[in-house]
This record gives structure tokens, sequence and C-alpha cells, in this order.
């Protein structure tokens, strides 16, 4: 087995499940490892951006006592053409957090990978304002305003990668660790599962009611009116847009990784939860810690470490 004292890391999108990359670089932080490079796209790029700015453990502070109703709170309609939310109440927080830092002057290689939405392509932006970089690799399209800069309208970059692992095969770490945040399955779930097993179970009991009461109303039409099944719910706007999302990153996300296969890879299941249920982070960052210590056991203790009891 080869030393392993280095590492690139590569944070990949994929919405709220981006909070689970907060357990992993505690993961990797925690077994020794020395973080010399970041790669990270959409909430990859928000998080990591921050954890090389050295504001972690603040971001992490606000975003865990999140509640659903505060998300809310946190979306400021706008009124023009170009997105639903203009996304001013939310990256204002990160911009207090952040400062007016160069990601030039960080003490890591960071780069954010954000979509040309013009000319069809990702862009890297691995210099300048580290907070304008992260607004611009996570302006989901349709959701937030999208980033203009020298001519170019810069958007959300799991549209075209993900998973950003090319901006690290020149980097001269031991080794890339890469978080896949829309893998198929899993068992990142386990512990949320126990946590929400008495809600479920609530609302499991709340469902069957209603389908009984809905089951009435569609008696009663098939009695007036035949016997035709009634159609299924429609998805809101905002599922049928995050499913969209889900499903197109989860196919870019298997090809990227099989066409530059990393080091190791963290799983993160995409049914961990849902793409805007960022008032979970807690419960996501203990997700992606158990996922990360279970891939990094397969790196072995970094150089100089003996391998824990």
């Amino acid at each position: 087995m080869n030393t392993v004292r280095s590492v690139s890391l590569v944070l990949g999108s994929g919405g709220a499940r981006g909070h689970a990359h907060i357990g992993v670089v505690r993961a990797v932080r925690e077994r020794g490892y020395a973080i010399r490079n970041i790669a990270g796209t959409s909430m990859g790029a928000l998080i990591g951006g921050v954890y090389a700015a050295g504001a972690l453990d603040t971001y992490s502070d606000w975003a865990f006592h999140l509640e659903r109703r505060d998300v809310v709170r946190l979306l400021d309609v706008s009124f023009s053409r170009r997105a639903l939310f203009k996304g001013e109440r939310v990256f204002d927080v990160l911009r207090e957090l952040l400062g007016e830092r160069q990601i030039e002057d960080l003490d890591r290689g960071f780069v954010a990978v954000a979509t040309d939405i013009n000319a069809q392509r990702e862009v890297w932006l691995n210099r300048g304002e580290l907070f304008r970089a992260i607004r611009a690799s996570s302006a989901v399209p349709g959701v937030f305003t999208p980033v203009t800069e020298a001519g170019r309208v810069l958007v959300d970059g799991g549209l075209v990668n993900p998973i950003p692992i090319a901006p690290t095969l020149t980097d001269t770490t031991d080794a890339t660790i890469a978080v896949n945040l829309n893998a198929l399955g899993g068992r990142g779930r386990r512990r949320a599962a126990r946590k929400q097993e008495a809600a479920r179970a609530a609302d499991e009991k709340a469902e069957r009611e209603a389908a009984s009461y809905r089951e009435r109303i569609a008696e009663f039409f098939r009695e007036q009116f035949g016997d035709s099944e009634a159609a299924e719910p429609e998805p809101s706007a905002m599922e049928l847009l995050s499913k969209s999302f889900d499903t197109m990153q989860g196919q870019i996300a298997r090809m990227k990784l099989a066409t530059y296969a990393p080091t190791v890879t963290v799983e993160i299941p995409r049914s961990a939860c849902g793409f805007f249920e960022f008032d979970r982070g807690e419960e996501l960052a203990a997700i992606g810690y158990e996922a990360a210590s279970r891939a990094l056991a397969t790196l072995g203790p970094p150089a100089g470490q003996a391998p824990v009891a």
C-alpha cells in the first residue's frame, strides 16, 4: 500500500445532500490526512470554499440550527424572469462568513466549477474572489439568479460536472478522495431512518386516513361517471426540478467516475434527503462522516501513524 500523507478532495453537487461534505471533511481530518487541494461543484464548492477559508465550524453551527421555516425565510422571491429567487439572503450569510478573501490567498488549492450557460461548457474558477466563485458555482438555473462575469453567464456547475475530478488530475497529492452525492442505494440513511421512525409512523397513519377519504371520493365519482381511475397527484414544479436535476447529475457522475477513477469514492445515496431539505444539515453531516469513515479504511493510516486498534 502506498504511503498517504496528503489528499485532494473532490466535493460533488447534490443540493442539500452537500452538507454530507462537512462530515467527510471531518473524517478526513480526523484520520490525519492533510487536505492540500479541493475541487468542488455547487454545494461542494460552497463547503469546500468555507473549509478552505477556515470557517467550516462557524458555517456548520449556523446550518445545523436551520429549521424548515428558516429555510423558507431565506428564499427571497425574485420578480425578474431569470430565477424564482434572488438568493441574496442566503448568499449574504455566506459573504459575511467569507469576507473579501481571494482564492490565491488560501493556504490550499481551490477550484469551483461553474457552467457557462451560453458557451455550454464548464468553467474552472481558481482565481479571484472566493465568494463570487462559490456564488457562480451554486446558482441553480431557474432557482437562483446567475452570475455575470466578463460577458459570461455562469450557473451551477452540476449541470456539466457534478463530481469535478478533472481539476485534480495534475495535483501532486498522494490520493484523491471524491464524494458522490448521487449514488444509488447505500446504507447512509440508517441513522436518519432511526431518528425519523416515529414521525414516519405518524405520517403513515395520516396517509391511511387520507387514502380512505380519497377512496370514498373516488367511489362517488365511479358511481356517477363510470369506472375510470382517478389521476395520480401531479408533482409540484419544485419536485420536478429537483428530481430532474438529480437524474441528470446521477448520470453524469457515473460517467465521470468511470472516466477519472479517484483513489477513494465516498458514496452518499441520493435517497439520503431531498434536493432542497436544507433543514437536515446535521443529520447529513453524520451520514457523510459514517460513509467517509468506511471508505477511508481502504487507504490505511496516514504516513507515520500506527493503525488504530
